[in-house]
């Protein structure tokens, strides 16, 4: 399909910045409880998954909402999705990745962008519900978690899914780390890193045998974190395997229904290896589009009840 360049997203000039597209939304919309369900779905390896539904009373189309690192069905930009197609007449899915929802996940793993296996147990969920049309939406690393999923999945995807969308996705996930490493990006390295460093020590309480957290405050950069533990703890064997394993990139030629990325070009934690033109050109199914402005996971309208990202994914949607 062909690149997508006149994108029709303009951010408001006091949104222009990268940084402030980014920020701001996350500052400025408050995280409410849009009137969630809900469900824990047990998995067949003792783990579970946290669903947050919005349901309407006769639907047969639902939105499977993966959120980006470290966030959850409360982050703002998933309450502001949700409601969005709540109120369009679609259910909604917005599901937890192990470990974010509030409650520890029982196994000695958490998650990570490869993880796809999860992402499946959801979309069978769905489809057990019965749903006819399943529409796959997801943020930052939940869009990489989904392009991943479509590509590994190739021509024998459910035919019940019938599109999908990512935004602001790290498409090369070597490449988004090493922009973590500017100095510009401190903050968005800090914040991640302390909150994950958080997590695994909370993970080594309940596995005090099983994970040394020794040091763990010392470290300072994602490939040290990766190195540590992210890799051991899912079966990589270095952080560069993991981030060649991981990388949704790869999976991209293999994808066979219609899917939308949306990376805007001042994205902060976006190389240029996360904006695949190559892949997209010449792409049967995949379309790429790259507006000017939007930030990280921001694309701000001014109203700060929703955003551009739900409108655009629903016009695609529906196209």
């Amino acid at each position: 399909m062909p690149l997508i360049t006149n994108s029709k997203y303009r951010a408001p000039f006091y949104y222009r910045n990268g940084h402030v597209s980014t920020i701001a939304p996350n500052l400025l919309n408050k995280v409410k409880d849009p009137g969630y369900k809900r469900e824990r779905l047990e998995l067949p390896d003792g783990d579970f998954l946290d669903i947050d539904w919005l349901r309407n009373e006769s639907s047969d189309e639902v939105i499977i909402i993966s959120h980006g690192l470290e966030g959850s069905s409360l982050r703002h930009y998933v309450t502001s999705a949700a409601k969005y197609f709540r109120n369009k007449g679609c259910d909604v899915m917005a599901w937890n990745y192990r470990s974010c929802s509030g409650d520890m996940n029982r196994l000695l793993r958490l998650y990570h962008h490869g993880v796809t296996d999860d992402l499946g147990a959801i979309i069978n969920h769905a489809i057990a519900n019965r749903y006819k049309s399943i529409y796959l939406l997801g943020y930052s690393m939940g869009g990489s978690t989904t392009l991943k999923f479509l590509g590994e999945k190739g021509a024998s995807l459910p035919k019940e899914i019938k599109a999908a969308a990512g935004f602001s996705v790290p498409c090369n996930l070597w490449n988004s780390a090493e922009m973590l490493l500017k100095q510009s990006n401190r903050i968005y390295k800090e914040r991640f890193l302390k909150k994950l460093k958080k997590k695994i020590i909370a993970k080594s309480l309940q596995f005090p045998d099983d994970l040394d957290i020794s040091g763990i405050k010392k470290l300072s950069t994602f490939h040290e974190l990766d190195t540590r533990f992210t890799a051991p703890l899912h079966g990589f064997k270095s952080a560069q395997h993991f981030y060649e394993s991981s990388t949704c990139d790869q999976f991209i030629f293999n994808i066979k229904i219609r899917t939308l990325i949306v990376n805007a070009k001042n994205d902060p934690l976006l190389g240029d290896k996360c904006y695949p033109y190559h892949l997209a050109k010449n792409h049967e199914f995949v379309y790429l589009e790259t507006p000017e402005q939007g930030g990280h996971v921001g694309f701000p309208i001014g109203d700060n009840s929703h955003s551009w990202s739900e409108m655009r994914a629903w016009e695609f949607f529906k196209s």
